[in-house]
């Protein structure tokens, strides 16, 4: 029994090369990178996360194989997508940044031990890496369309993108890398966020090849920051600005179809790897149709305020003069962004090449209906407050 132990110990006690040299570049406990051990050892196939070694049905108490780290987990596609993961049994750990109450939703969506909060410093290098320690499959979701004192575009949308590939590659445990981008990013661009998620593709597919690039139009949903800051706008005020008249096209995207997108994008054994994904939602509409679906859900009188670009840009330019010279944090923009209103100068649509939905066996959610209900909250009467032309009763009816 001796002989046995002594030559099983030997066995684990001389870690491979590549271990050391992970290991070197990681300073972290063995607890965290013991991937020479049975029970860290990944059982992912060399591509994709197709062949798995699973254990159950496939619901919440099962095991799927996939311990995935989601950055920007607590924002708003985050929790649709950490609910998708942890559905199929996945370990999903959870970078946070703030307080405990971050991430307390999430903990709910998963299996006892499932989700696993890991406090974190999207600065600080060490602790990026103490996230990704155990992790299989990496999913960024961070992203900001407006700056701070603290963050800029570049560095919320592209250097920190930037920064999880390169750790992601010397990791050398990681067989999928997700990035969530947006639809409209280039280069040449007139918003800075959009060519910031431009320069983080590029700079992710130069250290990681094999990455997935999903870039989803505005989302629409419970928490979105469309539709709601619209509908809050109008009780507030009673008037809706349209920017630039609203003629800009968009292609708005059911955020449950987009976090849909990601999981069908894990489980196609690699069929994604190295292609980018244009996820817009079934129909097109300008923004001016799109208020009209806004004011016929919350049963309002429509009532807009045509704002030209220059004055809008004119309205939304002292926030970005100031931010950075006063010594306290200015308020945080809604309807003037100085640059979404540069981002609206040009339409938003998928391109008629593109890899979509479709591709991936996702049938996108129309906007009208079951995406769209949480505006019945916004009804000043309660929920059966008013009527839709739809709805009304014609005065021939009873004839």
């Amino acid at each position: 029994m001796q002989a046995v132990s002594r030559r099983f110990g030997s066995q684990f006690s001389k870690p491979s090369p590549g271990i050391s040299s992970l290991k070197s570049l990681y300073p972290i406990s063995d607890h965290h990178y013991g991937a020479d051990h049975p029970r860290y050892a990944s059982s992912l196939a060399t591509k994709g996360v197709g062949h798995l070694v699973r254990k159950g049905t496939g619901g919440r108490s099962s095991v799927s194989g996939i311990i995935s780290a989601v950055f920007g987990a607590t924002g708003f596609l985050g929790r649709y997508l950490v609910q998708q993961l942890a559905k199929m049994g996945s370990q999903v750990l959870v970078p946070f940044r703030g307080s405990e109450d971050s991430y307390r939703n999430l903990k709910l969506m998963g299996d006892l031990g499932q989700i696993v909060p890991m406090k974190y410093n999207p600065r600080d290098e060490t602790s990026i890496k103490a996230v990704m320690a155990k992790a299989n499959v990496v999913i960024n979701l961070i992203g900001r369309e407006y700056e701070t004192r603290n963050y800029s575009f570049e560095e919320v949308n592209h250097f920190m993108a930037e920064q999880l590939a390169v750790i992601a590659k010397e990791h050398g445990g990681i067989v999928r890398f997700i990035q969530v981008s947006c639809l409209g990013a280039s280069q040449s661009s007139p918003s800075r966020m959009l060519r910031a998620k431009a320069a983080a593709e590029e700079a992710i597919m130069r250290e990681l090849p094999e990455a997935t690039i999903m870039r989803p139009a505005v989302m629409i949903g419970t928490e979105d920051r469309i539709l709601n800051t619209w509908a809050h706008f109008v009780k507030k005020y009673s008037f809706l600005p349209l920017i630039g008249d609203g003629s800009t096209k968009i292609q708005p995207a059911y955020v449950v179809d987009v976090a849909s997108a990601i999981i069908a994008a894990l489980k196609d054994d690699g069929a994604s790897m190295g292609k980018l994904y244009e996820l817009g939602g079934p129909e097109v509409f300008t923004v001016h149709q799109l208020a009209e679906i806004m004011y016929d859900t919350i049963r309002e009188w429509p009532r807009y305020v045509n704002v030209p670009f220059p004055i809008a840009k004119a309205i939304a330019t002292p926030r970005e003069i100031f931010l950075k010279k006063v010594p306290f944090p200015l308020p945080t923009p809604s309807m003037f962004n100085l640059d979404l209103i540069n981002a609206l100068t040009q339409d938003t649509v998928v391109s008629p090449d593109a890899l979509t939905f479709n591709d991936l066996g996702i049938v996108p959610h129309k906007l009208k209906g079951y995406p769209i209900e949480f505006l019945i909250s916004y009804r000043k009467g309660g929920p059966q407050y008013g009527s839709t032309v739809s709805e009304k009763v014609s005065p021939d009816f009873d004839n």
